[in-house]
Formats: structure tokens, sequence, C-alpha cells
């Protein structure tokens, strides 16, 4: 079965972007295996800047509603993207706008990333603690006017060129799987995350996802 990470998409703009089996974004080369240091690491497939002083992360895109504009993508009904009229590949990554969750495809289903259960606690940056009641709403205003562009596709493997999966993001290999930014304490250290941002922190090992309200650190 491919390792298939499918980031699906409302985008207004993507950079062309050459064929290639392995790539690193944000740094010079990939990581290397370890302890010998001298060997590339053959399964990583994508992967970016992860110095101890990284604050960034990956963002799923997410669609709004405006006039003439996508609907809100609703991963239920499957409303608001054109890619869902046709096959929704298991290990799809989301984020749902209507409900604020950050989603995942598997089994033919949708299942959550980020379903919080509001009030909640939550660490500053400063140390302090502040109490959320509920989900703030997300800001789509950056969004709003974006058009889609209906051929964006980026595909990363050894049968790149010919890969026909539905998807903004695709990774072709079998063999080969995506490795998240690395950031430490992201509910600290990311001063501006953007709904649907995705790293995994150093600190408690774990997948973090920020839901436009709280992050969500998750594991099995």
């Amino acid at each position: 079965m491919k390792n298939i990470i499918n980031i699906i998409a409302v985008a207004a703009l993507i950079l062309s972007f050459p064929a290639k089996a392995q790539v690193a974004i944000g740094k010079n080369e990939l990581s290397r295996i370890q302890p010998a240091n001298t060997v590339t690491n053959p399964s990583i497939s994508l992967e970016f800047y992860d110095a101890a002083d990284n604050k960034k992360g990956i963002v799923l895109p997410w669609t709004s509603t405006v006039s003439n504009q996508p609907v809100v993508y609703n991963s239920t009904t499957g409303a608001g993207y054109r890619g869902m009229q046709g096959v929704i590949e298991n290990g799809t990554l989301i984020f749902d706008i209507s409900d604020k969750n950050v989603k995942y495809r598997r089994d033919g289903a949708w299942f959550d990333l980020t379903n919080v259960t509001y009030p909640v606690t939550v660490q500053r940056a400063d140390n302090s603690t502040e109490v959320i009641s509920s989900n703030n709403p997300v800001d789509s205003s950056l969004q709003d006017n974006a058009k889609e562009n209906t051929t964006a596709k980026i595909a990363i493997g050894t049968n790149s060129n010919s890969d026909t999966t539905s998807g903004i993001l695709v990774l072709t290999d079998s063999n080969r799987a995506m490795v998240l930014p690395k950031v430490a304490s992201p509910h600290l250290n990311v001063v501006n995350p953007t709904p649907g941002m995705m790293v995994f922190d150093t600190v408690k090992q774990q997948l973090a996802v920020f839901n436009g309200t709280v992050w969500s650190f998750w594991k099995p």
C-alpha cells in the first residue's frame, strides 16, 4: 500500500515544482542516517527545516464561505471542494473549517485530530494559563477572494510524473514518507499559529495540530 500524504485544498496560487524523488524544504539537504551521519536517509520523501530554533509548521489548506466562492468544506457531506466528486484517498489530511477540526481519511471515513472539549485550560508563552470557553471563529479573510486553481498539484516520488492521485500534494512512493516540521513546545514558541497548522513537538514527542483556538497533542 502506498504511503500517501494527500493534502486537499482550494488554492489561489501554487509554485511550479520539478519532479523529484526526495525533497528538503528550508534546508540544504535531507537528514542523514545516524550515528554515522554519512548517508542520506532513503526513507524520507519530504522533509522540512528542523533545527532546534524552528518555530514554523505546515498549514493544511482550507476554504471559506463568501459570495461566488467555494463553500466551506464539509467532511460529512463532501461539499465545498471539487476533488470530493471523485475518490477520496485514505491518508488525506484536511482542515475542516465547518467544525474547525483537522481530520484524516482512514478506511473510507474521516477521523478528528483536534476534537477539543471546552472549556480548556491552555498555557501561554509567558507561562501564564488561560481558560478558553469555546472554539473561536476562524478568520477566513485571507482565502475569501482566492480563486481555485483546478490543476494545482505537486507529486513527489519516483513515479511522480505519471501519478493520477487527486490532491494538491501527493507523495507517491511506497517506501518513503513525509517528516513533519519539528518544533519544541509549539504552543509556547509559535507566535501566530494559523488554523490547520501541524508540527511534531520535540518536547512532548507528539503530533501537534492547531484548530484556530488551541493546540491538540495527539498520539495513538
